[in-house]
């Protein structure tokens, strides 16, 4: 056979490098001149990776299990995260140089000269009225039509989910819930006394419908949980069309569905992803949401669209925590309502896509060449399946040592299913994190070969 004519070998080249990351959606590629001129001569290195796959869908445990991790967590999340001489991989925190938080402070403090005594009143359940009238609106961006009346706002979306659970389940009921899921879903229920029923889910489409469906008819299950869009930590987002026959399948059983949304505004594509809220017909889907990941998560806002279970979850919320802060629901309210909240979305989405790329770069050029590394379509943390000689708790204690913090995929099962895996958070992604994400590569590869 002839050589490839050289037309075949630049658009080959091109190929690979979209692959790879180089250029990302919407993009612009090089001119056919400047190719050209770059290559002609010139040969792409063989020291180029190709880009990974992602992991497969996931096996975890076919029974329930009572959820026991709070050594773990404790251990790796409230000891390490903060820690300023760490570089921050880990934990699913936002950049701080992207959140809000000065010019919320800016209405605080407009709002506290305007409020003055009334700045320091509790704000009851369901909270403010111009917070709620605002969330609606936004809501419709999700598919979802709502009155502010079906809103109750909570001190972030943990507690909102956490209160969600309360209101549908008792000490020793089941849930099904995504696997591998983010570790606050099981500090919730291992305070509520549940079970965890394991569910697999895929890195693109979320949990397996099939998986679900078998479990249900197989397991007494009183609720299930999902992180509907850009899955913590696997980045999945369950398709509108799968989210529509998830809600009609847990309906058929009478099951809630408390749906975590926390993610689904820093979306990559032009169209947010409806919310599995759209399809709720019965009152069934229990919708948690908060300003945590995009604007400030100091300020601790977070709602709650309970259903049918609205005012059990209002009562939860008076009884544990009384109120939410007063001021920030009203500088949150004001800035929606002045446009703020779409402009500083617009904005961080841009930056937090562009990071995601450039920390799966940095994965694929420095990790060894057999791993697995999800492709997220939005949000800001990467899923690592490592080679299994790799238990990623010792890897995470010798990072430590080299100035890195990442968290162990241990947190995100009740079991050891995931325990050669990673998540690593996109968001506080810089020049000074690349030479981290090189150490780090240089760690696990000198485990491989002990």
């Amino acid at each position: 056979m002839g050589r490839t004519p050289k037309y075949q070998q630049m658009a080959d080249r091109l190929t690979r490098l979209i692959e790879e990351g180089a250029f990302g959606p919407g993009a612009a590629a090089p001119s056919v001149r400047k190719l050209s001129q770059q290559w002609t001569g010139f040969y792409v290195s063989n020291q180029l990776p190709s880009a990974p796959p992602e992991p497969a869908l996931s096996n975890p445990e076919p029974d329930p299990s009572r959820v026991g991790m709070r050594e773990l967590i404790t251990m790796i999340v409230l000891r390490d995260t903060l820690n300023p001489k760490l570089t921050q991989l880990g934990a699913a925190h936002p950049a701080q140089e992207l959140t809000a938080t000065r010019q919320l402070n800016r209405i605080m403090a407009s709002a506290a000269r305007r409020m003055g005594d009334r700045a320091g009143l509790y704000m009851t359940p369901p909270g403010n009225n111009l917070l709620r009238q605002q969330i609606v609106r936004h809501a419709v961006s999700a598919g979802c039509t709502l009155g502010a009346d079906e809103i109750v706002i909570t001190s972030g979306c943990g507690e909102a989910v956490s209160s969600c659970l309360q209101a549908v389940c008792r000490p020793g009921d089941t849930v099904a819930v995504e696997s591998p899921i983010c570790f606050d879903v099981f500090q919730y229920m291992e305070n509520l006394g549940l079970k965890a029923l394991e569910i697999p889910t895929h890195p693109r489409d979320g949990v397996s419908l099939e998986a679900l469906g078998f479990a249900l008819e197989n397991n007494s299950v009183q609720a299930c949980i999902v992180i509907s869009n850009f899955n913590n930590p696997l980045g999945s987002c369950i398709p509108d069309e799968q989210k529509e026959a998830l809600v009609g399948l847990l309906a058929r059983h009478d099951i809630p569905l408390i749906e975590n949304d926390i993610f689904g505004d820093i979306h990559f594509s032009a169209k947010r992803p409806l919310s599995a809220k759209a399809f709720d017909t019965k009152g069934l889907v229990l919708w948690c949401g908060s300003f945590s990941k995009t604007l400030s998560p100091g300020l601790r806002v977070g709602w709650a669209a309970p259903g049918r279970y609205r005012s059990t979850v209002a009562w939860l919320k008076y009884s544990t925590s009384l109120a939410t802060s007063t001021l920030p629901q009203v500088a949150v309210a004001e800035f929606m309502a002045e446009g703020g909240y779409r402009q500083h979305l617009r904005r961080i989405r841009r930056v937090y896509q562009d990071r995601v790329a450039e920390l799966r770069r940095a994965v694929i050029r420095f990790f060894p060449p057999d791993i697995r590394v999800t492709d997220p379509a939005g949000g800001y943390l990467l899923w690592i399946e490592l080679p299994e000689k790799i238990d990623t708790l010792g890897l995470y204690k010798t990072a430590l040592k080299e100035g890195i913090a990442i968290t162990p995929g241990h947190l995100f099962s009740t079991g050891d299913r995931y325990r050669n895996f990673i998540r690593l958070n996109a968001a506080n992604w810089s020049d000074e994190a690349a030479p981290a994400i090189q150490r780090l590569g240089r760690v696990i590869k000198t485990m491989l070969q002990e």
